[in-house]
């Protein structure tokens, strides 16, 4: 019996969530599988990935290997690298204390990586968004300037209430016409 861990999905239509599984490699993908392992959720920034490592790990090294999304997930939170130090343990390549020294060092760096690209992601979003409400306002001035242009009355002279000018005369009345 070949076991794998694999991805089996759930989740609704166009918002998948994978469970990471251990099941038989003949099961189908959403069927039967031996024990759950973790989620991983593709749709967020970083992709969540949530795992028991350990539970990972021993499956691992007993033999149980991984469909190629599942051993990037597993490269990615070190599980790979870690089963590479302690398979040179057994060995006799090196001691488990400089195995465990190196996965530690690894660790750090890859965490202080993860801070680093989380910090240029918030910044990003928020220069993104200082982008968009200056456009915005832009756009707001320029209506509110749209609206006073049109709404502006043109200021007209009012009559003037005045005594006429001295040259006109005033209209002569009419005479009646002599028969």
């Amino acid at each position: 019996m070949s076991v794998k861990i694999r991805l089996a999905r759930r989740g609704r239509r166009n918002s998948p969530i994978f469970d990471i599984v251990v099941a038989d490699s003949r099961s189908p993908r959403d069927g039967k599988f031996i024990e759950k392992l973790g989620s991983y959720n593709p749709l967020v920034e970083p992709a969540g990935v949530e795992l028991n490592d350990d539970k990972a790990f021993q499956w691992i090294m007993n033999g149980a290997l991984p469909s190629d999304t599942v051993r990037t997930l597993l490269s990615k939170r070190g599980l790979m690298f870690k089963k590479h130090l302690q398979i040179g343990v057994l060995k006799g390549a090196i001691t488990q204390e400089k195995a465990d020294k190196q996965f530690e060092d690894w660790k750090s760096k890859k965490q202080a990586a993860l801070v680093s690209k989380l910090g240029e992601l918030s910044k990003k979003q928020s220069d993104a968004k200082k982008a968009k409400l200056a456009a915005e306002a832009k756009v707001n001035e320029a209506r509110i300037e749209a609206i006073k242009a049109k709404n502006v009355v043109k200021e007209t002279p009012a009559p003037e209430a005045t005594a006429p000018a001295e040259n006109t005369e005033a209209p002569a009345a009419e005479e009646p016409k002599a028969e």
